[in-house]
């Protein structure tokens, strides 16, 4: 599986960046999707998850209402709409797959990883 990141950039507080995640060499329409970040010195955390039919299923609570997770099964792609960006928001931003068997709901049991893309939101 390859999964590929893009979207990152450096961004004003209030400002609003979309992540994309494209996949290739799985199924990707059976595979529960997720984007997770990690700050320097934080742990991962898990944002926001997705299951095979496109409706989200997690959300970070810090991310509700600011944070909509997406997927294009045509496009084998997963986004990351992200609005009203803050500071503590800075973070790599990666997104993550697992097969449906093992159930949409929750960030955990994720088995292929991309390699993020940065974000950084200056206030």
């Amino acid at each position: 599986a390859l999964l590929t990141e893009s979207g990152g950039a450096s961004v004003q507080a209030g400002g609003s960046l979309r992540l994309s995640c494209d996949v290739s060499g799985i199924t990707f329409e059976r595979y529960c999707m997720a984007w997770f970040r990690q700050a320097p010195e934080k742990q991962r955390e898990g944002v926001a998850a997705i299951d095979t039919n496109g409706v989200p299923t997690d959300y970070i609570h810090s991310g509700k209402g600011r944070f909509t997770i997406s997927r294009d099964n045509d496009k084998r792609t997963v986004y990351l709409q992200m609005d009203g960006l803050k500071p503590e928001d800075s973070a790599v931003y990666t997104c993550a797959a697992k097969w449906f068997e093992s159930g949409c709901r929750g960030f955990n049991s994720f088995r292929y990883w991309g390699l993020g893309t940065q974000v950084d939101v200056s206030s």
